[in-house]
């Protein structure tokens, strides 16, 4: 494996893992908001219920949602192009030349590093205005900057492969 693959390769683990402990944190937040609000739904009728007592639910979960499954779905990003996890049609695709595959990659690099300027774009634009999220009053900014290192790996990891493939490499 080249250089820049096998290192590519080991962000982008490190980054899916971020992203899978960010869902398990907002499973967890979930699961709490749901019992708290089964908690208020029965507090008239049966209020002894023990470990549920004092529950209540999580203020702006929803908020916390959105913002989080952005983050994690970005992390994710790196390891699918590493994985070659896309969705792609393979119905021409065992025909055609190999260096088509390293100019997908190309393309998904550019892709990638777009969407990584203009999400960076954004963030500045939602720091310079100061707007935050209705119920919790969370930076909106916080969301943007959460995204941006998963896009900015994925661009990287995209590039990596394409490299991987301009060498050789079968795994590129």
């Amino acid at each position: 494996m080249s250089r820049p693959l096998a290192f590519a390769t080991q962000l982008a683990r490190a980054a899916a893992l971020a992203g899978g402990a960010v869902l398990l944190a907002l499973i967890a937040m979930t699961c709490a908001t749901i019992a708290g609000r089964i908690e208020l739904w029965l507090s008239g009728q049966w209020p002894q219920l023990g470990w549920l007592a004092g529950l209540r639910p999580i203020r702006g979960d929803y908020e916390l949602v959105e913002m989080g499954t952005a983050i994690a779905v970005a992390c994710f990003l790196p390891w699918c192009q590493i994985a070659r996890g896309h969705a792609r049609v393979d119905l021409f695709g065992r025909r055609l030349p190999a260096w088509l595959d390293m100019l997908w990659d190309l393309l998904m690099a550019a892709a990638m590093a777009l969407l990584a300027w203009r999400v960076g774009a954004g963030m500045m634009q939602k720091l310079a205005s100061g707007e935050s999220s209705f119920l919790r009053g969370i930076p909106l900014w916080w969301g943007y900057a959460g995204v941006l290192p998963g896009l900015g790996l994925a661009s990287l990891a995209a590039l990596a492969c394409a490299i991987g493939r301009a060498t050789g490499d079968r795994r590129g």
